[in-house]
């Protein structure tokens, strides 16, 4: 589900940019102003901060740029919103729990877990489901349904944010391959030329342009990967809620397991 919501994002964006792209292509040109020459002769760099001053600067890697910038911030934004407590695990699933495991009112608990969308309610079916369903089975056999349980819903935890991570080790690269291209070109440009102030002037400016491709990979990666590792931090703390939440409710199904051994050694 998390996937699909992430590439649903991701398929957003990409039109979002493509709808940008085709709009800007069917403006005319504006005609440059006194105003405009003004402000880029105080500030050299005001024309990259536009859309098209950003395309024309960095060539075809803008369009790769601005994708991810765009899927980083939907994951920033929707893992702000998902990546909670209240995804993991609650207390009122806990109390519930507790109270109708004392009860051994597991049909009810798989009732509660089927209407719950935590990663321990799910790990709590996944137990209840087994034990129900093979009812001869020792306490050690659902055991272990429920710790591989855990460790696909840590996994999935884990890969979720993942996905950040990449956006923020892509974009640099990006941004370098970017660069590379352009000081191909630039160089290209010049060969065969002379080497006068012009010439010079030219290259200067060239490689300026082209190292605008790695300044904007790093402004992208940057903040994902700090994002990236403020999200890690707090999945790995919610995953060590859920585990002590998880042991909690295997040492009430112990105790219930343990009272119905001796009821029936005692008949």
């Amino acid at each position: 589900m998390h996937r699909k919501i992430l590439l649903a994002l991701a398929v957003l964006a990409a039109v979002f940019v493509t709808m940008n792209v085709t709009a800007h292509a069917q403006q005319p040109a504006p005609a440059p102003t006194v105003t405009t020459a003004a402000a880029l002769e105080e500030n050299p760099y005001a024309d990259a901060l536009t859309f098209d001053g950003f395309v024309r600067r960095t060539g075809v890697m803008a369009y790769p740029l601005i994708g991810l910038s765009m899927v980083a911030f939907f994951m920033i934004v929707l893992f702000t919103f998902t990546v909670r407590q209240g995804t993991v695990v609650s207390d009122a699933f806990m109390n519930s729990a507790d109270a109708l495991i004392r009860k051994q009112d597991y049909l009810g608990l798989l009732a509660v877990c089927n209407r719950r969308n935590e990663c321990i309610a799910r790990i709590t079916a996944k137990t209840l489901d087994f034990a129900t369903r093979n009812p001869t089975a020792s306490f050690e056999e659902v055991k272990e349904v429920t710790e591989a349980e855990g460790n696909r819903q840590s996994s999935l935890l884990l890969a979720r944010i993942a996905y950040l991570g990449d956006v923020g080790a892509v974009a640099p690269m990006l941004g370098l391959l970017g660069t590379t291209l352009g000081m191909i070109t630039t160089f290209h440009e010049i060969s065969g030329k002379g080497v006068g102030g012009s010439n010079q002037l030219g290259l200067a400016q060239g490689v300026s342009e082209a190292l605008l491709c790695t300044a904007s990979g790093l402004v992208i990666g940057i903040p994902a990967l700090i994002f990236y590792a403020i999200f890690r931090g707090k999945v790995n703390r919610l995953i060590s809620e859920m585990e002590a939440a998880t042991t909690h409710l295997m040492a009430l199904l112990a105790v219930q397991y343990k009272r119905a051994a001796r009821a029936v050694a005692g008949n």
